[in-house]
Order: C-alpha cells, then structure tokens, then sequence
C-alpha cells in the first residue's frame, strides 16, 4: 500500500465532516479571490487609474510626466473630482485664497526664527523692519505659475523665491528714499512704492500682492532715531507757535476792530447830537420865546385856585396878610 492510499484511509471522515470540510474551502476561495481583486483594484487605481478629489479654495493641475507639455497653456487646471492616470500624469493642488506671511525679529511671531528685513537708505544708513505680505494666486493663472517656479509646495515659494522678491524690492526702493523719510511722514509712499515693485515681479504669473506694510516702527540706531524724534516734535512746536501766535493777532485784530467801530459809532452819535443842537438854535426867535412865555402864563392862569398868597414881602420885611373872607 503507498503512503497516499495510507493516508487516505487513515484520514476518512463523516458525511457531516466532509459538509464542513467543504464549506471551509469555499471560504477560503472566496477570501483569496476577494484578497486578489483588492490587490488588482489598488494597483490599477494607484498606477493605471486614480481619483482625487480637489477641494473648495483650490486648483490643481495636471501635470504629465512625459514630459511633453512644454508651456503653460498645454497644463489643464482641475477641479472637484478628478481622474487621472498616475503611470501617465500628476495632480499638483494650490490654494487659491489668500496666503498672508509674517518675517519678523520675534520668535513667537511667524516662523521660530529671526527673519526681519534688512534693507539700505539713500545714505546707505542700514534699517532694519518686521513686514507682513498678504498674496493669492489667480486660478486661471495656476499654470504660469507651476511652469516658472516648477514648486509642488506653496511654503517653498513663499519663504524663497518670494521673499527675496520682497528684499530686492526693499532695497530698490529705499535707494530713492532717505532714512528720515522712510522712518518718517513719507513711510507711507515708500510703502507703497515697494508693494508696486514686488507686484510687477510677481504679476507674470498671476500672483496678486493684496497687502504690503511694516509691523511695528522701522529699526534704525539709537542715535538717529533720536534725531528724527526731536526734530519731528521741533516741528511740532514750531507749528503749535505759528497756530498761538496766529490766533493772538487774531484776538487783537478783533479787538482793535471793536474799538474802531465803538469810536465810529461814537462820532456818529456825537455828530448828530451836535446836528441836533444846531437845528434847535437855529429854530429859536423873539416871537417863539414871546409864545412860549404866554403859554407859560396861561398855563398858569388855569392852575390858580382864586386864592392871594398868605405872604407878601415889602422891602426887607414879610407880613402875614388877613385870610379874605
């Protein structure tokens, strides 16, 4: 007898061991197909087939790595879901909301590093600032951008090609500017100056600079901030002298005004007083005396009650007359 056929009657089993024997096999059938149809479906979908799904504030583009796409215009842009082939192609995504960045002195603001800029005045004099830059990338223009700078992360451009963009810049323009100006009343036109450098640099490909400005008071030494400091307030009472000294005069204009005008008005009055006085003399005449004289009499006359005086004065003596009866 061979080894098989000894094994086979050594190993006989029941009709309802034969019915499990069988159920068993039929599982693991099923689970070896099922293991082999995922093992078929993921590398079909991760190297023949795939789906991404590009999410709000987004834009991808489908870059193919054959290399055949030479410009801008040939990379499609992507959006919500969409296949692609990984053997074929590559889906890069890029925010298209606005990236706002901080280089600063401070460690606990922005980076954990010391990134302030450093830029020269017209005088060469060496100033230091903390900046903050706001940008975003128009979506139409997401090609240009990934074909100049050929970055997948949008931390590389920022924190590279960006930011020395913006310390050009800087420097570009402070050449035209001297320290008291940019630490002074013309920060903001130097400010501005700046802004429209770097967005002439980024706007061939679609980088829209929306914010550009200094955090804090720019750093210049000690010595020549004082100096600005003590000259801008010498300016600022100078002004607050010309500002008292001009309302003084006005003050005293007013009152030399009211004075004149008092003194006019008293002349006047006077004038016509006079004038008055001199028509009243003119009008008097013996006969106007004579009239009021009657008129006096007359009046007189209509007061007496009919009684002689109690009294009469003879010479240098006075009698005491009789009542009348």
């Amino acid at each position: 007898m061979s080894l098989f056929e000894q094994f086979n009657s050594e190993t006989k089993t029941t009709p309802n061991q034969d019915v499990q024997l069988q159920r068993v096999k039929r599982l693991v059938r099923y689970a070896v197909l099922l293991a082999m149809t995922f093992v078929v479906l993921s590398v079909f979908f991760n190297y023949v087939a795939s789906v991404t799904r590009i999410g709000a504030g987004h834009v991808g583009v489908e870059v193919v790595l054959s290399g055949s796409q030479r410009g801008a215009s040939e990379i499609p842009i992507r959006t919500g879901w969409v296949f692609y082939s990984p053997l074929r192609s590559q889906i890069v995504e890029f925010p298209t909301f606005v990236q706002t960045v901080k280089w600063t002195q401070s460690l606990n603001e922005g980076r954990a590093t010391d990134e302030a800029m450093s830029f020269n005045s017209k005088e060469g004099m060496e100033i230091y600032a903390d900046v903050s830059l706001s940008y975003a990338i128009q979506p139409s223009r997401v090609p240009d951008f990934y074909v100049k700078y050929r970055v997948t992360d949008l931390d590389q451009f920022t924190h590279g090609i960006l930011r020395d963009t913006v310390r050009n810049s800087l420097n570009e323009a402070a050449s035209t500017f001297t320290v008291e100006q940019i630490y002074g009343e013309q920060k903001t036109e130097f400010l501005m100056r700046v802004q429209k450098l770097i967005q002439e640099r980024m706007d061939p490909v679609g980088v829209e600079i929306q914010q550009f400005g200094f955090i804090g008071a720019p750093r210049v030494p000690s010595v020549i901030a004082n100096a600005i400091t003590g000259k801008a307030q010498a300016i600022q009472d100078a002004e607050r002298a010309r500002n008292e000294l001009a309302k003084t005069q006005a003050e005293a204009a007013k009152t030399i005004a009211e004075a004149e005008g008092e003194a006019k008005a008293s002349v006047t009055r006077a004038q016509g007083e006079a004038e008055a006085n001199r028509i009243r003399q003119t009008s008097i005449t013996p006969q106007l005396l004579e009239l009021r004289k009657l008129e006096n009499q007359r009046a007189q006359i209509e007061r007496w009650n009919g009684q002689l005086p109690s009294v009469e004065t003879g010479g240098n003596m006075m009698m005491q007359l009789p009542p009348v009866r």
